[in-house]
């Protein structure tokens, strides 16, 4: 069965999916590049290798999305996958279902961080930026690969808010809905939280390894993160648009704060445009 890492972009996934598989895919709960590919994207060019579809029609894969999950469950075990995909139906098909996922961590984070990350990202500018997370037909897919890969990895994401409401108004998988400023005042707190939700949902028995918790938790700080990219790089950096190099990965982190980087004309629009929305999960 599959357990979903979920978020829009730029929320912290990464970052969750760091902590997640130094606890559980390592012996001490010391974080190393090489067990993030433990907790694989979905969906993927892999995931379609044994099915026909138009490698050129953006959104063709959809109406493989259950049978390629159908694929991966074949036998029986239990894997982590990221998406930034919304929970619902798109050409009338479902992204996912109960028969073949057993729950999911969902991170949210204010849009008004989102959008600083965005900016660095995928290199916008504000008004880009800003369409981009509103914007209710919104989709990514790697632009580098389009010719070898086709548009094997399309995620259909939405807007900001209807990829987070999405997820929290279904009632089809158990989850769990984590808010990235909590992960990072509390850590220890909230990812301790995390582990218990995983193993209830997933039947785990064993008690929680307070060790491995800690190390998972003391190997993953984002200047660890972000001073390793420095040195050796990042998996899932990627390309510049504009220089010969990387764009870093982990950028601003806790220093990303909307109050100190957007002006106060856009602190205010962003503020009205996801007024219900920041209410509800107390930003404002």
């Amino acid at each position: 069965m599959i357990f979903w890492i979920a978020s829009y972009p730029k929320s912290g996934n990464t970052w969750l999916r760091t902590l997640i598989s130094a606890y559980y895919y390592s012996k001490d709960g010391i974080f190393d590049q090489s067990i993030l590919k433990n907790i694989g994207q979905f969906p993927e060019k892999r995931h379609f290798v044994d099915f026909n579809y138009n490698q050129e029609n953006v959104a063709d894969t959809t109406k493989l999305w259950i049978k390629s999950q159908e694929k991966i469950n074949a036998d029986k075990k239990i894997r982590f996958f990221k998406t930034h995909n919304t929970f619902g139906k798109v050409n009338n098909c479902d992204f996912t279902n109960e028969q073949n996922s057993a729950g999911c961590i969902y991170i949210v984070r204010d849009p008004r961080n989102v959008i600083t990350s965005l900016k660095n990202h995928y290199e916008m500018n504000y008004e880009t930026s800003l369409k981009w997370m509103t914007n209710p037909k919104n989709y990514i897919y790697d632009v580098r690969n389009v010719k070898e890969d086709g548009y094997s990895d399309f995620q259909f994401i939405s807007s900001w808010s209807i990829n987070y409401k999405s997820w929290r108004v279904q009632k089809k998988i158990p989850i769990k809905i984590i808010q990235y400023e909590d992960l990072l005042k509390e850590t220890h707190l909230v990812f301790k939280d995390i582990i218990k939700f995983i193993n209830k949902t997933l039947n785990i028995k064993e008690e929680i390894n307070k060790d491995k918790l800690k190390n998972s938790v003391n190997s993953t700080y984002f200047n660890k993160l972000q001073s390793e990219e420095k040195k050796n790089g990042f998996v899932e950096a990627v390309p510049s648009k504009k220089k010969k190099e990387k764009i870093p990965f982990f950028n601003l982190g806790p220093d990303n704060d909307w109050r100190k980087i957007l002006d106060k004309n856009q602190q205010s629009r962003l503020t009205d445009i996801f007024k219900e929305d920041l209410i509800k999960l107390g930003y404002e």
